[in-house]
C-alpha cells in the first residue's frame, strides 16, 4: 500500500493527484498541521495492502471559505472527507455542508471533545496545534533524527545548507555515530566523508564555513577502528584500508583540506561520544553568540 501526501500554502487547498483509476481520495481536514488525522488514515490504510489510496492533507482551516473548498473538491473526485477540526463552529459547519453535498464526512474530534466535555463540566478551548506547541521540543528532535539519518555519509549533499552542524573526517573517524548522538539532542546534522581520489561535493564550499566541523584522530586509534571493520565485513586486510602508510596520508590530506576550507577542527583521539559532543555544541554555541 502506498499513498501521496500533498501539503499547500496555508491559504490555497491542495488539488488530489493520482493514476486515472486509483480510489477517490481522502482529504484529511485539520485546524493545524493534520499530523493527528493522517497518522489515522495511514494506520487504517495499512489493513489494505496494494491499494493505492490518494491522501490530501488540507492544513490551517480556520475559515469557511476552506470548509466550503475541501467539500467542493470532494464532490468533484467523489472523495471522502476525514477531520480533525477543534473549532466547534468550523467543525459543526464542516459536517453540515458535507452531509447538504452528500460527502462523507468522519469526525475522528468531535465525538470525544463531546464526551469528555459531559464528564469533565469543562469547555474545551477549541484552539488547533496545542499538542504539539505542548511536545515541540520532542517533536524537534524526531525532526532532527530524521534529517541526520537522511543526511548520513554524504548523502543529498544538495541540501546541505539545511543542516546546522556538518561533520567532515575520513572513514571510521566517527562522524556517524557523533552525527547521531548530536540529533538526538535536537540538532540537524549531516556528515561528509573525505575519500581518497574522490573530491568532496562541492556544496561543501558554499554554505557557511561555521556550521562545519572537521573531525580528526590518532593514527593508532584509526588503524584499530578499521582494522576491526576489516573483521567485521571479511576486508582482507591487505587491502589499503588500514595500511598505516597509507591512513597517515589520509589524515594529511584531511588536515590540509580543512585548512583549505577554513573550518575548525576537533580531535576526538580518546574521548568518549559525550564529550565530542559537547565539544561541538559549544563551538557552535560561541559561533553563534559571535554572529
Amino acid at each position: 500500500m502506498s499513498v501521496v501526501r500533498e501539503e499547500r500554502p496555508e491559504h490555497r487547498h491542495p488539488q488530489p493527484t493520482g493514476k486515472a483509476d486509483s480510489p477517490p481520495p481522502i482529504f484529511i481536514v485539520s485546524g493545524g498541521v493534520g499530523t493527528s488525522g493522517e497518522q489515522v488514515v495511514r494506520t487504517v490504510l495499512a489493513q489494505f495492502p496494494g491499494v493505492e489510496v490518494p491522501v490530501v492533507v488540507v492544513p490551517y482551516v480556520h475559515q469557511m471559505a476552506d470548509v466550503e473548498q475541501v467539500v467542493e473538491q470532494a464532490v468533484a473526485t467523489g472523495g471522502t472527507i476525514v477531520h480533525t477540526l477543534v473549532d466547534a463552529s468550523l467543525r459543526r459547519a464542516l459536517t453540515k455542508r458535507a452531509a447538504e453535498r452528500e460527502v462523507p464526512a468522519i469526525d475522528l474530534m468531535g465525538p470525544l471533545l463531546d464526551h469528555l466535555t459531559g464528564v469533565l463540566g469543562i469547555q474545551p478551548l477549541g484552539k488547533p496545534g496545542l499538542y504539539r506547541r505542548q511536545r515541540e521540543a520532542y517533536f524537534e528532535r524526531v525532526e532532527a533524527i530524521e534529517f541526520t539519518v537522511a543526511h548520513d555519509d554524504g548523502q543529498r549533499p544538495e541540501e546541505l545548507s539545511q543542516a546546522e552542524i556538518v561533520l567532515v573526517g575520513v572513514s571510521r573517524v566517527g562522524k556517524t555515530p557523533l552525527s547521531i548522538y548530536l540529533s538526538t539532542l535536537g540538532w540537524k546534522v549531516a556528515n561528509v566523508p573525505l575519500i581518497p581520489g574522490i573530491s568532496p561535493p562541492p556544496q561543501l564550499f558554499e554554505i557557511d564555513r561555521r556550521r562545519v566541523i572537521g573531525l580528526t584522530i590518532e593514527p593508532g586509534q584509526l588503524i584499530a577502528h578499521r582494522q576491526w571493520r576489516q573483521r567485521h565485513l571479511g576486508i582482507p586486510y591487505s587491502s589499503a584500508y588500514s595500511d598505516p602508510g597509507r591512513l597517515y596520508e589520509e589524515l594529511e590530506a584531511a588536515h590540509l583540506f580543512f585548512r583549505r576550507l577554513g573550518c575548525a577542527v576537533i580531535d576526538i583521539t580518546d574521548k568518549p561520544i559525550e564529550a565530542s559532543a559537547e565539544e561541538v555544541i559549544a563551538l557552535m554555541r560561541r559561533r553563534t553568540e559571535a554572529e
